[in-house]
């Protein structure tokens, strides 16, 4: 009962990961800046004729959560068992277990599908990062100022100043973010370079390092473990 709840436990993991790996392709598709594969005579919305609905990434969602579900199953069952043992697990492990194993499945046949075929659309991020990066950088910018000798609580001030009414013009009048060019005309900011203070490459910390760990160290030696698996693979088919 025991080695049920960790099987159980090892599925729910990957549903977690999936989930929270489709739930961000679900984010950056509603803000346009990927897009999950789309047939030719795929309907996005049976209402909205535009529409383009993240139905893998949803579908993914929806069965990830399911198998997180399953495992307290096996966990209430190897905590309530009479003395040495009872035989209630059997009929509930019956339909835990396999159901816990095919939705998995299904689940990673839809990452697997989603990723291949994802878009990236780098001119949509390149105009959120412009609409945003001014206000992500004024801790970079407040701190630039102060070391070239400016008062902190000062500095401070005038960029909570700008900041808020530069989010106003966009706010209520939708016009572009103007913040850096308020920064530029504030003399209180003159010694800094404002250009290098909002290069996005300053605000992803390690992560491309991080990333290229991961594919060496863990992904790298997975994939030379397993490769008649691999060369083996068909492709599956997804219905949307």
């Amino acid at each position: 009962r025991k080695i049920d709840f960790q099987v159980l436990a090892a599925l729910s993991g990957i549903a977690q990961s999936a989930h929270k790996l489709a739930t961000d392709l679900r984010i950056l598709q509603h803000r346009k800046e990927v897009e999950e594969p789309f047939e030719a005579a795929q309907v996005g919305s049976s209402a909205m004729p535009y529409k383009r609905n993240p139905m893998r990434a949803e579908r993914i969602c929806g069965l990830a959560r399911f198998v997180m579900s399953l495992e307290s199953s096996p966990a209430m069952t190897a905590a309530t068992q009479w003395l040495e043992r009872t035989l209630d697990d059997s009929a509930n492990r019956r339909l835990v277990l396999p159901q816990a194993f095919l939705a998995i499945d299904a689940v990673l046949l839809l990452c697997r599908n989603v990723l291949d075929g994802l878009v990236v659309y780098p001119q949509v991020i390149q105009r959120n990062l412009e609409a945003e990066l001014p206000f992500m950088a004024t801790e970079s910018i407040l701190m630039a100022a102060v070391a070239a000798g400016g008062d902190r609580q000062e500095l401070h001030e005038r960029l909570r100043r700008h900041s808020q009414a530069a989010a106003t013009m966009v706010k209520q009048q939708g016009v572009a973010n103007d913040l850096l060019d308020r920064l530029a005309q504030d003399p209180a900011f003159a010694a800094v370079d404002l250009d290098a203070a909002i290069r996005p490459e300053k605000f992803v910390g390690r992560a491309p390092q991080q990333v290229d760990e991961f594919l060496q160290e863990v992904l790298e030696p997975l994939l030379a473990k397993y490769p008649e698996s691999i060369a083996g693979q068909q492709e599956d088919e997804v219905r949307v």
